[in-house]
């Protein structure tokens, strides 16, 4: 076992992109757990698009990261010693604690998940948190019917993917949004959906020849311009769901008091008795995992839903592969094995 910690600090706020000095990499003395704790050795970390939000000290759904602090994460790895009941050395976790090789943590904040088949990995994609965002967001909010059409942007990635194959599952057209042809093969012939367009194209008569009918439910991970090309084409009573706005997490301030660029006319809402509703997953999701993994996994047994990864080597490499991320340089689910 190593003799140090491997840390990754916030060393500065960024201003619009993250760049690498805006990290830190430290080693540290390994931690010794509390009463009530377990240590923890991550083997993967996730890295999602909602860090920039925690990189920034604006006023959001939780706490910033502090500057010198380690940076927010949810890893999945194996319990090195316990101090806490029920759990013991060996165990397999999944929960969140920072981009870190050893942490000491409150068995509340961990879930025990089965180390293989589906790999562990997956325990921070299509069975973790981006999993059970698209899972609940879908299911609460998107409430897809069979027969309707179902339009997801950033198709490929984390959630988009387990998006698109829940709404065909429902019984839905699927039509996906992502940037790049090799992408956009992924989606269709691996994942099954009906198209998927390049949003990099003419995206409104791309949605116009893909869409013909409208659009009954909106999957927003993007923002910006696909945001404003798939408005207009909503049905009456349509359902947007707002995951994220990846497109506009770096957007610097502006002209505007948010910084972000002006959004669609909302007119139409009243008009179309839209439904636009955003979540956190955090809010009430966790409490539902059981229920969500036990119907993942009869849908990855039964060959009904598919994934993609892609894994980065290495926790010192998590710094340039967030910041890719952020440009739509990964392609699936990005995580990082740590050692």
């Amino acid at each position: 076992m190593p003799e140090t910690n491997l840390q990754i600090l916030l060393r500065r706020r960024p201003t619009g992109a993250p760049v690498p000095e805006d990290f830190e990499i430290v080693e540290t003395p390994i931690p010794e757990p509390g009463e009530g704790e377990v240590l923890v050795r991550a083997r993967y970390l996730s890295l999602d698009p909602y860090m920039r939000g925690r990189m920034s000290d604006a006023k959001s759904y939780s706490k910033p990261v502090d500057i010198g602090a380690v940076m927010e994460g949810q890893t999945a790895g194996e319990v090195v010693a316990s101090r806490a009941p029920g759990f013991a050395p060996g165990d397999i976790v999944l929960g969140g604690y920072g981009w870190q090789r050893f942490s000491a943590v409150s068995p509340a904040r961990l879930f025990k998940v089965p180390e293989a088949d589906p790999p562990l990995s997956a325990s921070l994609g299509v069975l973790g948190m981006p999993g059970l965002t698209a899972w609940c967001g879908l299911e609460d909010i998107g409430q897809p019917k069979a027969g309707e059409t179902v339009v997801v942007s950033a198709a490929s990635g984390a959630v988009g993917q387990v998006v698109g194959q829940i709404a065909k599952i429902r019984g839905c057209k699927v039509v996906g949004i992502a940037g790049g042809a090799k992408k956009c093969d992924f989606v269709v012939k691996e994942l099954g959906f009906d198209a998927c367009l390049d949003h990099h194209g003419d995206l409104e008569a791309q949605l116009d020849a893909a869409a013909p009918e409208g659009i009954d439910v909106y999957w927003e991970n993007v923002g910006g311009k696909v945001q404003a090309a798939v408005f207009p084409r909503f049905r009456d009573f349509g359902r947007m769901v707002m995951c994220g706005m990846v497109a506009q997490y770096n957007e610097a301030p502006g002209a505007d008091a948010s910084g972000a660029p002006p959004g669609p006319n909302l007119g139409p809402v009243v008009r179309k008795r839209l439904r636009i509703q955003g979540f956190i997953v955090s809010d009430t999701g966790w409490t539902r995992y059981p229920t969500f993994r036990a119907e993942m996994e009869g849908w990855i047994r039964s060959g009904r839903l598919r994934w993609r990864e892609d894994v980065v080597e290495g926790l010192r490499q998590a710094p340039q592969a967030f910041i890719g991320l952020l440009k739509g340089a990964n392609f699936g689910k990005l995580v990082v094995r740590v050692d």
